[in-house]
């Protein structure tokens, strides 16, 4: 039986996964050299987390060649969203069209594939919305997976994003 998708290109997920962990490799080892010590002591519970941890990691998709090649080629070659050429089926996309929403732009002090500042330019490139509606935050000591999951996501940047949404409902 042939399904849906059967041989379509695709960026295959344990290529993206290959390339996250061969960026830290040596903190990724210690990572899982850390975790069998605990095994061998008996500490289950912190080799547990550890290997939660790496199971939710581990668990990338593939992405359609298409969409792949396509962001890489909008948003990392040719900036266009900065440059105001960015378009969506067939539509030029105007982030000063922004006015009524709220913005929260959040960065992790240690995340190697969004550099400081990065999505920081979003709240520079809404030039429409007030600055009561924009806010931003720099999460300390975090690096990209924290950012959206984790012990750091849960005590110290999903406090932040409830507060914030609160605020702007």
């Amino acid at each position: 039986m042939i399904h849906p998708g059967a041989g379509r290109k695709v960026y295959p997920g344990f290529l993206q996964l290959a390339g996250f962990m061969t960026m830290n490799l040596g903190s990724h080892l210690v990572s899982h050299w850390e975790m069998f010590k605990h095994l061998v002591v008996g500490d289950e519970e912190s080799a547990t987390a550890t290997q939660e941890f790496y199971e939710e990691y581990r668990s990338v998709c593939d992405m359609t060649a298409e969409f792949y090649l396509q962001t890489v080629d909008s948003v990392f070659q040719r900036h266009l969203l900065p440059k105001g050429e960015l378009e969506h089926r067939g539509r030029r996309v105007d982030p000063a069209a922004i006015k009524d929403t709220a913005l929260l732009a959040i960065e992790g002090e240690r995340d190697d594939i969004s550099g400081i500042g990065q999505t920081k330019a979003a709240l520079d490139i809404a030039t429409k919305l007030p600055a009561a509606r924009k806010q931003y935050l720099l999460a300390k000591d975090v690096g990209h997976y924290g950012i959206f999951n984790g012990r750091k996501w849960r005590n110290n940047i999903a406090p932040v994003v409830e507060k914030f949404v609160r605020a702007h409902d």
